[in-house]
C-alpha cells in the first residue's frame, strides 16, 4: 500500500500526513460523545498503535490538555518510538478528570500557563502546533481576549511553530485564517456549515484540519458505497485541507481509514 502523502502549512516547514491520529481516548473517557463504549488502551497497546500509527505514514499527533491525562502519556511513551512526531495540541479548556467537567480560560497568562504545562507534560521544550480549543464563543475569543495574539507572541519565542483555533462558527475560522496558520473545522457528510472556511483558507493559501470527520462515529448510512470513504472524497476535494484527524484506538479501523484516504486522494 502506497505511503500517506504530506502537506506543507505555508510559511512554516511543516509537512504534515493528511491523517493525523487524534488522542482523546488515549487519555479520557467521560463526557465523551463517541456511540459506543472503550477502555482506555494500556501502555503497551497504546505504544503498538502509535508505532503502527508511523508505520502507516502518520506523523501528525492531535492532543489536548481537556484529553484528560493524553498529553502526559504521550510524553511518556513517544520517547520510546523516536521518529519526528509532529505534535498538534490545544490551549484554552481545561478538563477536570474528577467531576468529567471543562473550564475555559483565554486570558493571556491562562493560556500562557497552560502551554508551559503541556510542553513539561509533553516532556518537549516546543510544540510544533498550538490551536486554540474554543467553547464555541469564538470571535470574542478572538477580538476581546485576543487568544491568537497570545499564541503568535509564543511562535515568535520558538515555543510554538505554528498557530490556529479549532473553531465552532464560519465568523471564527474566518477570522483564524487573517491571524493564524491553520483553521481546524468540522466538516462532514452530515454537516457542510463551514464549508466558506475552507473556500476561504484555499483563497488565502492557508491550511485546515478537519475534526469530527466522522460526526464521532454518528455519520449517516451512504448506500452506495461506505461512509468512510465518502467522506473522505467529499473532504479532499477541497484544497486547503492538510490533514484530517481521526480518533481511534482500533487497529484495523486505523488501517481502514489510511486505504480509504489514499484511494480518495488518487480520485481527487
Amino acid at each position: 500500500m502506497n505511503k500517506l502523502p504530506k502537506k506543507n502549512i505555508p510559511s512554516t516547514k511543516l509537512n504534515v500526513s493528511v491523517l493525523g491520529l487524534g488522542t482523546v481516548k488515549l487519555g479520557r473517557d467521560k463526557g465523551v460523545k463517541y456511540p459506543e463504549a472503550f477502555t482506555i488502551p494500556d501502555d503497551e497497546a497504546a505504544l503498538a498503535l502509535l508505532q503502527q500509527t508511523w508505520d502507516l505514514g502518520i506523523n501528525l499527533i492531535d492532543t489536548a490538555p481537556a484529553y484528560g491525562n493524553s498529553e502526559q502519556r504521550l510524553g511518556e511513551l513517544l520517547p520510546q518510538l523516536p521518529h519526528n512526531w509532529i505534535i498538534c495540541s490545544k490551549a484554552g479548556e481545561l478538563f477536570n478528570s474528577d467531576t468529567g467537567e471543562s473550564s475555559f480560560d483565554f486570558s493571556a497568562d491562562g493560556l500562557k500557563r497552560s502551554i508551559e504545562n503541556s510542553l513539561k507534560r509533553l516532556n518537549r521544550d516546543q510544540i510544533e502546533i498550538v490551536l486554540i480549543h474554543s467553547d464555541g464563543n469564538d470571535v470574542p475569543v478572538i477580538e476581546q481576549y485576543k487568544a491568537l495574539e497570545t499564541l503568535n507572541e509564543l511562535k515568535q519565542q520558538g515555543l510554538i511553530l505554528a498557530t490556529g483555533m479549532s473553531t465552532k462558527t464560519v465568523e471564527g475560522g474566518l477570522l483564524t485564517l487573517d491571524q493564524a496558520d491553520i483553521a481546524m473545522v468540522t466538516h462532514n457528510l452530515a454537516y457542510q456549515g463551514e464549508q466558506a472556511v475552507l473556500d476561504a483558507a484555499a483563497a488565502k493559501n492557508k491550511s485546515v484540519f478537519i475534526k469530527k470527520a466522522f460526526a464521532s462515529g454518528h455519520l449517516p448510512a451512504n448506500s452506495t458505497k461506505d461512509s468512510v470513504s465518502a467522506s473522505f472524497e467529499m473532504i479532499f476535494a477541497n484544497p486547503a485541507v492538510a490533514s484530517v484527524v481521526v480518533g481511534t484506538i482500533n487497529p484495523m479501523h486505523l488501517v481502514d481509514n489510511v486505504a480509504k484516504a489514499i484511494a480518495a486522494l488518487e480520485k481527487n
